[in-house]
């Protein structure tokens, strides 16, 4: 199975206190929520931050997909529950589509 890899991003609502409390809650995510991410088909999830601004690395086996990942957090109540308490941190990008949290990035180099 060959790996894909997906880079997206986000930003956390410029507030020291909020950005603090939201990197705390990422040493101890919820056990559901790290099960549906591997039973997702996901090998490797990073997150990094800089200022207020996420970076997210997925890596995932050939049968992931975005939208099948969506559409089985949409029935997970526990991933709803971690996803509505994110909110509370995050914030869209300017150029996001309505409702979109995480922006799908495009690649534009790679070092061959």
């Amino acid at each position: 199975m060959s790996a894909q890899k997906f880079c997206l991003a986000l930003d956390l609502k410029d507030d020291p206190a909020l950005i603090a409390e939201y990197k705390s809650l990422h040493e101890k995510v919820w056990p559901e929520v790290i099960e549906s991410i591997k039973n997702a088909g996901i090998t490797v999830l990073d997150i990094y931050c800089t200022g207020n601004r996420l970076f997210m690395i997925i890596e995932a086996d050939s049968d992931f997909s975005l939208e099948k990942k969506s559409e089985s957090d949409a029935q997970n109540a526990k991933v709803q529950e971690w996803e509505t308490l994110m909110w509370k941190f995050q914030q869209a990008l300017p150029w996001a589509k309505s409702g979109e949290k995480w922006v799908l990035m495009e690649q534009i180099f790679m070092l061959k």
